[in-house]
Formats: C-alpha cells, structure tokens, sequence
C-alpha cells in the first residue's frame, strides 16, 4: 500500500452519476444484463458470500469500458476470480447486520415476554413497547449499514484496478472515503433517489437504475484514484499520499 495516493475534494455526486450515464448509455442494455443477472446469483448464494464476487465482475466489466478496451457478458464471472478478495468487505457489511438482526430479535421476543401477565394476556403498553423498539433499533440498523456500505464503497474497484488484497482494498477505501466525506454522503443521497424513483416504477425500475449507480461510483471512484494515462480530466484541490 505505499506509494497509494488518492485525491480529495473531486467528488461531485450530480455530475458523477451524469457521467456514469454517459459512460454506459451506448451499451445500456448489456450493462443491464451483467448487473441483473450479477445481482441475481450473488443473492441465490447464502448470505451474501458471492456478492462481493459478482460486484468485482460488475466493476471489471465496467472498467473495461472507462478504458476503452473490449469486454462481454461472460467478464461479469471475472469476478470469482476476486472471491476471496471480494467476500472481505461484503462480510465487514454482512457480518454486523447479523449481530444487529439477531440483537433486533432478541429484543423483540423480550418484550413479548415481559409485557405478558400470568394469564397470557399482553398489558397495554405491548404495542408501543414493540413499535418504538423496532423503529429505534431500525434507525441504528439503516445508520450502521449506510456508514458501513460508504467505507467499502470503494474496495471492489481497487480489487480490480490494483489489484489489493480484500483488507488492503477496505483500508485504502476507508481512508479515501473519510476524506471525501461529503461527497460520498451526496453520492449515497443521490443513489437513494435514484432507487426511491426506480423503486416507483412497480418495483422493478430498481433493477433499471443500478446500472447507472455503478457507474457512478465507479467514475467517482476514478476521480479519487485517477489513472494519468486515461487523461481522466479531475483535477484535484489537494491529494492524499500512503
């Protein structure tokens, strides 16, 4: 990780996603493709190992094009290439939604039981015991996977363009993403109402939209660990050095 260097303040979440758009508009459709049928196994595997694969393979193919070099549907199994890479930063997601679901469940069926009397029955202050419970442990849940899902935003990228050990790609990614903070918020924003929009659409119009959040990201990513002799034009205030 030395000699890593990384920029600040190039983050602009709006002009990001207009960009990944552009990136991928001529070839929409197969990009459609590699990241329904990406999303679709990664989901099929338990809890979420080979998801991480599947997102390597959905970056790989996306940076083929940002690079202007040949790619098809069949680089998106790229991806297992990377699986033990990948799976670090998906468990550094999957393993605390466990702990925090578990923690959710376990609370629940306390309340269940300490709200029931002798006969059975449950007191009056049941409902509003089990509702604000759920909604404050659902908070900290949405809290705990946002500030996670922001820290490895950037790991599959660096698992594919350098080639980083999983571990190495979440530090690197943690670091890049604290320090441009602000526009990985915006950015996370900016994907919400694209999948709120999406979500309108019966549901399905999610599945339209996250192309087009990849390659948001992947571009923002791109801002943030440029490559000088793709002349990526994102001339940064300040740079970072490991």
């Amino acid at each position: 990780m030395m000699n890593q260097e990384f920029n600040v303040g190039v983050i602009k979440p709006v002009e990001c996603m207009k960009e990944g758009w552009e990136l991928i508009k001529d070839q929409y459709w197969l990009f459609f493709g590699i990241t329904f049928v990406g999303m679709l196994i990664g989901g099929f595997i338990p809890f979420g190992i080979g998801v991480g694969a599947m997102f390597c393979g959905i970056y790989y193919t996306m940076m083929q094009k940002l690079e202007g070099k040949p790619f098809e549907f069949g680089d998106l199994f790229k991806g297992f290439n990377y699986f033990l890479q990948g799976l670090i930063p998906m468990l550094i997601i999957v393993i605390p939604a466990i702990i925090l679901s578990l923690v959710m469940y376990g609370s629940t069926i306390a309340i269940l039981f300490s709200s029931m009397d002798g006969s059975g029955k449950f007191d009056d202050s049941f409902i509003w015991k089990l509702y604000g419970t759920i909604l404050v442990e659902g908070v900290v849940l949405s809290l705990v996977m946002g500030c996670l899902h922001a820290l490895i935003m950037f790991s599959f990228p660096l698992i594919i363009d350098k080639n980083l050990s999983g571990l190495d790609a979440f530090k690197l990614s943690s670091r890049a993403v604290w320090q441009n903070l602000s526009g990985v918020v915006g950015l996370i924003l900016v994907e919400f109402v694209l999948g709120l929009i999406g979500y309108m659409i019966c549901g399905i119009g999610l599945y339209l939209t996250m192309p087009i959040m990849f390659a948001g990201v992947l571009v923002a990513y791109r801002r943030v660990f440029p490559k000088a002799d793709l002349g990526f034009n994102a001339p940064p205030p300040n740079a970072f050095n490991l």
